[in-house]
């Protein structure tokens, strides 16, 4: 990373592009570019040009990688940001040398991506792996996605939040810090600040870590089976706090796991590029796709 540039999400599919070209001018008055890397939380079509659809964002069908290439007169290349994650942990990061990894980023939902091979893995539509909505719970918690119980509902930093929220009208009493901070702005009961009481001991926040410790155990188990990957890594947001439940969450992947004791474990590790990880993804790719 050599330099950065930033600007407000637009609402409009128009305004978002406009948006990222006059970013990637900024960018270009400084330094020389070649090509440019765009890592969206969305559905990207198989040919990597489309985004299908983008829940926080207005596009829905759109051509947007060849639609930015026009505008700023430059090749494009298109990812889903977990994809885009999952490929900077695998030439940068954490999971180099691993030749099936999967990518769980953990924030306000959860994202998921699959290594290959060290190659990425989109299904036959380009949308693979949805992990965050996974089924866990039938009949749970209620998801934007229109379904009830998925996995991201139970671990991620909205959960953490929820789950808070419901011991603290269960058990008001165990926690005067966040109890009082909910009560004069239910807003500021968040996933990090519930993150930041638990490092504090505050004992509800720590009983919201450990269940959703539990879940990511539960999550890990699922993923395990179906992929047998060689490494997880775990990214995302809420993943700054794994010493309060990455250990937990591994003892509750062990013991829920298919043969577990009579096959190996997948390695877990906590991403090391952070919040860059997309960024740098993204850009690897496009380097590979102008060589």
């Amino acid at each position: 990373m050599i330099d950065t540039a930033r600007v407000a999400t637009p609402q409009s599919a128009i305004a978002l592009e406009d948006a990222i070209a006059g970013v990637v001018s900024e960018l270009r008055r400084d330094h020389e570019v070649d090509a440019v890397g765009l890592a969206v939380a969305g559905f990207v079509a198989t040919d990597r040009r489309t985004v299908m659809y983008a829940p926080h964002l207005a596009w829905r069908g759109e051509p947007v990688a060849d639609r930015v290439a026009q505008r700023i007169g430059l090749p494009v290349t298109l990812e889903h940001d977990a994809n885009a994650s999952a490929v900077a942990e695998h030439v940068h990061g954490a999971a180099r040398g691993a030749d099936v990894m999967v990518l769980i980023a953990i924030g306000t939902g959860i994202g998921g991506a699959l290594l290959l091979d060290g190659e990425v893995f989109r299904g036959a539509q380009g949308v693979a792996p949805e992990l965050g909505h996974l089924r866990v719970v039938p009949g749970g918690r209620q998801c934007a996605c229109g379904k009830q119980g998925c996995w991201e509902r139970y671990c991620s930093g909205t959960a953490l939040a929820t789950t808070a929220r419901e011991l603290l009208a269960r058990y008001p009493a165990r926690s005067s810090v966040l109890a009082r901070e909910s009560k004069s702005d239910p807003e500021a009961l968040t996933g990090r600040r519930v993150a930041a009481a638990a490092r504090d001991g505050d004992l509800i926040a720590r009983r919201a870590m450990a269940d959703l410790a539990r879940w990511l155990g539960e999550g890990l188990a699922l993923v395990a089976d179906v992929y047998d990957p060689e490494m997880v890594v775990i990214a995302g947001g809420v993943s700054e706090s794994a010493p309060l439940f990455l250990d937990e969450a591994r003892e509750h992947y062990v013991s829920l796991l298919t043969g577990a004791g009579h096959r190996p474990l997948a390695r877990l590790r906590t991403a090391q590029l952070g919040d860059d990880a997309g960024i740098v993804g993204s850009a690897v790719l496009a380097r590979e796709a102008a060589r």
